[in-house]
């Protein structure tokens, strides 16, 4: 199959809505990381991040990170295009205390307060999405 990072922000973000309705903490925040992930990733190639089609993935491995490790890569992207002054991410990364193999975590570990922190992060790239889509960015 082939990438297709927009497409997985937006639906990783919508049932990760749905799972935090559902008080399902541990699952709406693992793909609230994911969407973070997709949604960043999808920006960076917009303002060129190389990416290897023949293998769908990132050219460069410091590119091949998580929600955790993604928001420093996108800085170094965003900084050094044109259009990336209007997308500035805070400074402090609220998926710092996020990682992929917590998936596999026993779901006692979540809670509300954790889901709905990374909710926020994941909102603040959802909002990041949209303008460039409006600003024709991303199509």
């Amino acid at each position: 199959m082939i990438a297709d990072f927009l497409d997985a922000h937006e639906r990783h973000l919508e049932d990760a809505e749905c799972l935090l309705k559902a008080q399902r903490w541990a699952n709406a925040d693992h793909l609230y990381g994911m969407a973070v992930e997709c949604g960043l990733k999808r920006l960076m190639m917009a303002f060129s991040m190389p990416y290897d089609t023949a293998k769908d993935l990132p050219a460069n491995q410091q590119d091949r990170v998580h929600a955790d490790g993604i928001w420093a890569r996108f800085e170094s992207y965003r900084c050094g295009h044109m259009q990336g002054t209007g997308y500035v991410l805070p400074a402090n990364n609220p998926f710092h205390d996020w990682d992929v193999s917590d998936r596999y975590a026993h779901q006692s570990n979540f809670d509300q307060a954790r889901a709905q922190a990374h909710q926020a992060g994941a909102t603040v790239i959802r909002e990041l999405v949209k303008k460039a889509r409006r600003e024709g960015l991303l199509i």
